[in-house]
């Protein structure tokens, strides 16, 4: 049990960039491991620990916004993948009366989030779209210092040299046998 929690702390410190060689530590090395369909996902520390087979939480700590900025840049910087996000839509309706710090939040996952698709989802219906993700694939979720509700970012890797016009146009040709 020990030697398990302390490789998952020292997985999350080498992930992150704390330890490590080059810019990210090993976060480059764990996203060549992942690859279309699995999930990275930014979390608040209020987060639960998920217990499907592919769910793998790291607690990671940290600035919320500094890790995401990371871990998107990180795939930007992969040739293999690209990213589509999902948040949560109760997000839009928290006020800063509700919970102070929220709107600079929000200012600052725009700016994290530029040019990237977002879709926005009821909380449960992300959750269970992430319990169905992890039956097959691996969902990576890094949980964050952050005390702000709603604030989970779940970023839907995608084929970074592969996309949906390119295959509708290869389904379209094999429908048609050529």
């Amino acid at each position: 049990m020990m030697r398990r929690a302390a490789s998952i702390v020292g997985g999350a410190l080498l992930l992150l960039g704390c330890r490590g060689p080059g810019r990210d530590g090993g976060l480059a090395r764990e996203l060549a491991r992942l690859g279309h369909r699995n999930v990275i996902a930014v979390v608040d520390s209020a987060y639960p620990a998920q217990v499907a087979p592919g769910i793998d939480v790291r607690v990671v700590g940290g600035d919320h916004i500094a890790i995401l900025e990371r871990v998107v840049a990180a795939i930007r910087d992969a040739k293999h993948v690209r990213a589509k996000v999902l948040l949560d839509a109760e997000l839009a309706a928290v006020t800063e009366a509700m919970a102070p710090g929220i709107d600079a939040y929000r200012t600052a996952l725009t700016a994290a989030l530029r040019d990237l698709p977002i879709t926005r989802l009821p909380h449960e219906q992300v959750i269970r779209t992430l319990d169905d993700t992890a039956k097959s694939f691996t969902v990576l979720i890094l949980k964050t210092d952050l005390t702000l509700p709603y604030t989970s970012v779940f970023l839907e890797l995608d084929c970074g040299y592969w996309d949906g016009e390119r295959e509708a146009a290869l389904r379209a040709a094999i429908a048609a046998g050529k």
